[in-house]
């Protein structure tokens, strides 16, 4: 039986920062060829799918081959695995390289121990989590009819039953140009700073009204400030970036409803792709998770991931590893995690696929 640790190192071995995801993708394949596995690669990831002996239902594993950039702070070489103790560090250990290892041994296990009698298991690796350029939806659309994903994410085998959304927004503040010795006097004169300053300082208040008992409030967040032409000179426009982490209780609609009603700057939405969220309260899916892991905690996860493309079905969010140690320096998987996890995904597909 293949070493789903061994499988792990193989892949943090690979560089595959978002973009360049063409080297660990041939060798997801490769590997899911050679245990004799259904795989496909295209333009989208990996597809691997393993059919029961009837119809029945679809589950799908989900997760990504792109990893971010390195970055400043190692004290390893960050595409070099190192087993120390329990632990193997580097960059993609645990965001997410070891969900992928887990669910490729799983599919690997439920074929290896007779397989399903009914349904689909569709194992999906996107491309650019990481960025923007997310390949998950064409891939969720190749792999037909879906009824119930399990996201590979670092939740410590934990099960994430509610996300964060993500919107972004721009907020430009108007003002007028002038010398910074002739702005007082007769009152009709709008600083784009000040202007921009004082909406900033409402932004804390705006949507504690709807509490969430996962998520609690969405929260506006400047990340980004912008103004200025000289210093002497008073700027004609002052921007920032709003990086609004939404949750279900509001659409991303309301929200920019609501900045735009609350703010004298002009409210731009430049991204509102990422929405939030939420196993179904009826999930069977879940019903059978806490079965199989009675002792995992369910929580909201505040970080985005592919879940949107999935967020209409019967989903939850669950994979090893921890996700404060995601994209830091020394990033690392604690082992026994990823062995668990590799157990827990072919339960998992075996339990829902049996209608038990």
């Amino acid at each position: 039986m293949p070493s789903e640790i061994e499988l792990l190192r193989e892949l943090v071995a690979i560089p595959s920062v978002s973009g360049e995801e063409a080297d660990v993708a041939v060798f997801v394949e490769a590997t899911a060829r050679r245990w004799g596995l259904d795989v496909v690669r295209d333009a989208a990831g990996v597809r691997v799918e393993v059919h029961g002996w009837g119809t029945g239902p679809t589950i799908a594993l989900v997760s990504h081959l792109d990893v971010v950039p390195p970055g400043a702070g190692w004290t390893r070489d960050p595409f070099h695995p190192a087993i120390e103790g329990n632990r193997l560090y580097g960059r993609g250990s645990g965001d997410a390289k070891a969900s992928v290892a887990a669910m490729l041994a799983a599919a690997k296990d439920v074929v290896d121990r007779g397989g399903m009698d009914a349904g689909r298991l569709v194992v999906l690796f996107g491309l650019g989590e990481e960025t923007r350029n997310t390949t998950m939806g064409a891939a969720s659309a190749a792999a037909g009819e879906i009824n119930a994903a399990v996201v590979g994410e670092p939740t410590n085998l934990d099960f994430a039953i509610a996300q964060r959304g993500l919107l972004m927004v721009d907020v430009l503040a108007q003002g007028e140009q002038r010398h910074a010795g002739n702005t007082d006097g007769n009152g009709d004169f709008s600083n784009a700073v000040l202007v921009l300053a004082q909406d900033l300082v409402k932004l804390p208040a705006l949507f504690r009204d709807r509490v969430h008992p996962l998520l609690g409030s969405a929260v506006a967040i400047p990340t980004m400030l912008e103004a200025g032409v000289g210093r002497n000179i008073t700027p004609p426009v002052a921007r920032a970036v709003l990086d609004v982490r939404s949750t279900p209780d509001w659409t991303h609609e309301e929200l920019a409803e609501t900045l735009r009603q609350s703010l004298a700057s002009d409210v731009i939405v430049t991204s509102r792709r990422l929405i939030p969220c939420e196993t179904p309260a009826s999930s069977r899916l879940l019903a059978i998770a806490s079965q199989l892991r009675p002792d995992a905690a369910h929580f909201g996860s505040p970080t985005c991931s592919d879940w949107v493309f999935f967020r209409e079905l019967d989903a939850l969010k669950c994979g090893p590893g921890t996700s404060k140690r995601s994209h830091t320096a020394d990033e690392y998987v604690d082992l026994p995690e990823v062995t668990a996890a590799r157990s827990f995904y072919a339960e998992l597909a075996r339990a829902y696929l049996a209608g038990r």
